[in-house]
């Protein structure tokens, strides 16, 4: 352990100290607001390194704790209580990770840049609170504060439709988290020590100290799955995502798959389940169902796209509906494997916004149609393009396989029929991503405005190559990461087991 108990205060303080710190500057020096956020956005990735380094895999409890009285008006007890685990500690490093690489990529941004960089640090601020709150109110106040920046961004730096894609975005999530709102409030009255400690209430609960009748836990449940589930998007709660990606620069888009999505898989591991694990069995099978529709739905939908920006947010929702469904198969290999489908997805399809970010500046275009021939003229660009490509199609040796097989392994172990529609997916996922990069990339050159594209260039690879080592690394060496997975998923587990009826048999996956 390093340093004092003010550790993930100072890793949200960083960022927040750099949105200052931009307001302050004039909005004619451009080059300083980006070199400003780049700065920030640097320091906090290097910083947040520092508890990878230091983590304790296995340790039980919750580490950098920090847990300070803030609002205490008479029976209202609120407390700013942070800390982290082996499920929190990647999510934290995936955020710090992608976003000075989003900066980058905002480098071409060119109106009411100072705002822009704000909003960016600003969101950073957010979806960090979001992955160490340990209060529920302090959650969900952080949660609110990502929503804030990212409908700035999208409303005005995005697309010809940009102002629907905002409000759509907007109405979407604010419903969710009003219902969640509404929930973590009536958990708090059921709780006898009336306060929002999410660790508290769950031994409470644990204990049966706090008693929630089924009914009022199936209520509660369902207020939190629906913010979760449109954050995913889980479906049917899809639609805002397309119409967002869409519309949004491709640095909002980059953070909006890499980690805004998992703020809602997140929200299932860390409070869904642990505080309602009798609604969430009882519901699995249904929730199974549609994580099994939107895997195939979405990859479906995604191979007659003829805009690749739509093409690669459908395969998202996609690729989410395997995390869902790792999630609700309720054992160790699953729930693991879901977690590390998180961080992949992350990576991967962030990667692939930034890879066709990069075409749109060359040919401001989005239609697959308008390439063609593109290895050509662009080889280097084409070859990391593929390397992403088939880490989004889970091939052995990079990282998407991992995730996807050991959910797939669990899902079986829970029930073979879920597994194998599920595997229908995996099908779909090669056969559209083959199918656009042979359009994008290979034959010949057909558009004369083809024949002159610059490759990528310093910026663009420094962007780049850096995820591309990551996906090897993950693919390669996954123990890395679920090692210090292991003992937070098996917390998870074993409070589902708690309320399951013993099952015939159980595999206990402890190799890595």
């Amino acid at each position: 352990m390093f340093g004092a108990e003010l550790q993930l205060t100072l890793l949200l303080l960083l960022p927040g100290f750099g949105a200052l710190v931009i307001a302050c500057v004039p909005s004619s020096k451009i080059h300083w607001l980006r070199g400003t956020a780049l700065f920030f956005t640097s320091i906090t990735f290097l910083y947040s390194l520092l508890f990878f380094t230091h983590f304790d895999s296995g340790a039980e409890t919750m580490q950098f704790v920090q847990k300070v009285p803030w609002l205490n008006v008479g029976v209202l007890h609120i407390h700013y209580h942070v800390g982290m685990d082996g499920i929190s500690l990647f999510l934290v490093i995936l955020t710090t990770f992608l976003m000075p690489l989003a900066i980058l990529a905002s480098w071409g941004i060119e109106k009411k840049i100072r705002p822009y960089m704000f909003f960016m640090l600003l969101l950073e601020v957010g979806m960090i609170g979001v992955f160490v709150s340990l209060d529920l109110i302090l959650f969900y106040l952080f949660w609110e504060t990502t929503l804030i920046p990212m409908y700035f961004l999208i409303g005005i730096w995005g697309g010809e439709r940009r102002v629907y894609a905002a409000v759509k975005f907007f109405i979407y999530t604010m419903a969710g988290s009003l219902l969640m709102l509404a929930a973590i409030l009536t958990l708090y009255f059921f709780n006898e020590a009336q306060n929002f400690d999410l660790l508290e209430i769950t031994q409470r609960l644990s204990l049966n100290q706090v008693i929630l009748p089924f009914p009022v836990e199936l209520l509660l449940f369902l207020a939190f799955f629906l913010a979760f589930a449109i954050k995913v998007p889980l479906f049917p709660f899809h639609t805002w995502l397309p119409d967002a990606h869409v519309e949004a620069p491709t640095a909002a888009s980059v953070i909006l798959a890499g980690v805004l999505l998992k703020m809602g898989t997140y929200g299932l591991l860390r409070f869904c389940l642990p505080l309602f694990p009798r609604a969430s069995a009882a519901l699995a099978p249904a929730i199974s169902l549609l994580a099994i529709v939107g895997i195939i739905y979405g990859a479906l939908v995604a191979l007659v796209q003829t805009d690749v920006k739509k093409l690669v947010a459908y395969s998202s929702v996609s690729h989410m509906g395997f995390v869902v469904l790792g999630i609700f198969a309720f054992n160790h290999q699953s729930i693991e494997g879901a977690t590390f489908q998180m961080l992949s997805h992350g990576l991967s399809t962030g990667a692939l916004f930034l890879l066709v970010g990069m075409l749109y500046d060359r040919r401001h275009t989005h239609l697959i149609q308008d390439f063609g021939g593109l290895a050509h003229v662009m080889p280097r660009l084409a070859a990391l393009f593929m390397v992403i490509m088939l880490s989004s199609i889970g091939l052995p040796g990079l990282n998407g396989f991992v995730g996807e097989f050991l959910i797939l392994q669990g899902t079986f172990l829970e029930n073979a029929g879920r597994a194998a529609f599920a595997a229908s997916g995996l099908v779909l996922s090669a056969i559209y991503m083959l199918w656009v990069y042979q359009r994008i990339f290979m034959g010949a050159v057909q558009n004369d405005q083809n024949r002159t594209l610059a490759d990528l260039n310093v910026r663009e690879t420094v962007i780049l190559v850096p995820i591309v080592l990551l996906v090897v690394w993950m693919g390669l060496y996954p123990g890395t990461f679920l090692r210090r997975m292991d003992t937070s998923v098996q917390k998870v587990v074993d409070r589902i087991e708690q309320v399951r009826e013993p099952q015939i048999y159980r595999v206990e996956y402890r190799g890595h």
